[in-house]
């Protein structure tokens, strides 16, 4: 969530921000039942005080008004706060003035090109390829899953795996420390995040539970630290984790989605810092560093891009894509995302720390992915050779056990 106090002093600012991240959030009726809250709130109190005064002896028909009274205005604080806190935790996150305008991706800025694409070439569709070496099954999938899933095969699973290794250690190398998470979460761990409300149609509940399967080891590696307090000779915190996702990627079908592109699961290492508020935007460009030297290592052509106001998310603060090309659409398609949450989710999910004043202080949370299975098919795009073999990047080597190609090449 914001912070309250931006509604009080800066209540443009949150229009605006609403306006600009498309939230239908009615800013102007929070800032009014605020407004009334604070005066129940102040009536409730004076009441309270009222009633400690009288003491014994008192009048018993005036002590029973004034109970009357304060539990009338305790239900109407109860009431007004619930309003209040419905439409609060629907206000986006606030922006950097130097954000990109735009309504969706159209709109995202490119910072920078690495690499020489392949040219555009059909015929190099992952799909295409993986059937074709027994390494990538779409149809089996949808026999036994439906739409939306994918077997890995043979040299198809060991290249995945691979990557998810190969990733999993360069973020250990740089100080992230490895876990492993629960694969569903609560509702609470949902909203703490950010997840919801805002994206509610994306997930998988379990029926008569409280739980779902989460999208991606954020929620859980951020819900890992919720309602605690921090020691600050701990920050920066820097956790990765490797998990099945899942997602119902709603109205996810088309021709730009084709294959394994989207899919209701996939397999993503996620990389998290938690951080002194100074601190975030380092840590953000640490995590892009990470992000770039890892499509380096898969020796993969890429760009980076400024994620604008219609494409980054209501809980998000500052973004970056990185897109790696894939030759088969012709387009540079994201693999990676890269965001400073700000004290978004610190807020929602009450994590916190004392500074050196005794004053207590939100960190701030970058979370950013490591790699999914999306970079898995963008190997087999760019590195499938005329003679139909995939060259293995020479950073897997050493997970596959020195294997330089899937398919033949003697």
């Amino acid at each position: 969530m914001i912070d309250i106090a931006l509604l009080r002093t800066d209540p443009d600012l949150v229009r605006r921000t609403a306006r600009a991240k498309g939230s239908d959030v009615n800013v102007d009726r929070l800032i009014e039942v605020d407004g009334e809250l604070r005066q129940e709130q102040t009536q409730a109190e004076e009441l309270r005080a009222q009633q400690k005064k009288l003491g014994k002896g008192a009048d018993i028909e005036a002590a029973r008004d004034l109970k009357s009274r304060l539990q009338a205005a305790n239900d109407r604080v109860r009431d007004l706060q619930a309003e209040r806190d419905d439409l609060w935790v629907r206000v986006p996150n606030i922006f950097p003035d130097d954000t990109p305008s735009g309504d969706d991706d159209e709109g995202n800025v490119e910072l920078r090109t690495v690499g020489l694409p392949e040219p555009t070439d059909e015929a190099r569709a992952h799909e295409v390829i993986g059937e074709r070496l027994g390494i990538f099954d779409l149809k089996r999938a949808a026999e036994v899953s439906g739409s939306g899933f994918y077997y890995w095969k043979g040299d198809g699973a060991r290249l995945a795996w691979a990557m998810f290794s190969y990733v999993q250690d360069l973020l250990v190398q740089r100080g992230f420390s490895p876990m492993m998470t629960p694969l569903m979460a609560r509702e609470r761990t949902f909203f703490g995040t950010g997840f919801l409300p805002f994206f509610e149609d994306q997930l998988y509940r379990v029926q008569g539970t409280d739980l779902s399967l989460i999208g991606t080891t954020e929620q859980t590696l951020i819900g890992f630290y919720g309602d605690t307090i921090l020691d600050p000779e701990e920050l920066p915190i820097r956790v990765a984790a490797f998990s099945p996702c899942f997602r119902t990627e709603a109205g996810a079908a088309g021709r730009t989605n084709r294959g394994g592109f989207r899919a209701h699961q996939f397999h993503k290492v996620e990389q998290i810092v938690l951080c002194h508020p100074n601190q975030s935007e380092h840590w953000l460009n640490e995590c892009q560093r990470n992000v770039e030297d890892i499509l380096d290592g898969l020796e993969l052509p890429y760009r980076v891009v400024r994620v604008c106001l219609g494409d980054m998310g209501a809980p998000t603060y500052k973004k970056y894509d990185t897109e790696a090309w894939f030759p088969s659409f012709g387009l540079y398609r994201e693999t990676h995302s890269n965001s400073n949450l700000w004290d978004y989710q610190s807020r929602r999910f009450k994590i916190r720390f004392k500074d050196g004043d005794g004053k207590t202080v939100l960190p701030h949370t970058i979370s950013s992915t490591g790699i999914t299975d999306r970079a898995a098919l963008a190997i087999l795009e760019n590195h499938v050779q005329a003679d139909g073999t995939i060259y293995i990047p020479k950073a897997l080597r050493p997970y596959m056990g020195g294997q330089e190609w899937i398919g033949r090449r003697d």
